[in-house]
């Protein structure tokens, strides 16, 4: 099945999950949501969710320099992220929910 569609819909989510506890720089990012299991996400899908998600206000951003190759720029919450966070897992969870009964009740039919 082509997921793709359906990352979509919920990058924003999983990228303000992962920021939650730690801050990151986006290939970090990309590697944490990988590792979460969303292993078909994209870079420039993600790169590209962080900018937005900077640019709408609900990250801060921090550049730190490297000794291994080009200075990385961090992301992290903000009181509005964090906000943003919350009312979307009670989106995803209401939907969810409403998703399975659905399905469960085509497994009945």
């Amino acid at each position: 099945m082509d997921t793709s569609q359906l990352l979509k819909g919920v990058l924003d989510l999983a990228v303000l999950a992962v920021l939650q506890d730690e801050d990151g720089y986006g290939y970090d990012v990309l590697r944490r949501l990988r590792g979460g299991g969303m292993g078909e996400v994209g870079d420039a899908s993600v790169y590209g969710t962080l900018r937005r998600l900077y640019k709408a206000g609900l990250l801060t951003s921090y550049v730190v320099p490297s000794d291994e190759g080009p200075h990385r720029k961090y992301y992290g919450m903000n009181d509005a992220g964090r906000a943003r966070l919350v009312e979307s897992e009670k989106a995803w969870r209401a939907f969810q929910e409403t998703l399975d009964a659905i399905l469960r009740k085509g497994a009945a039919a």
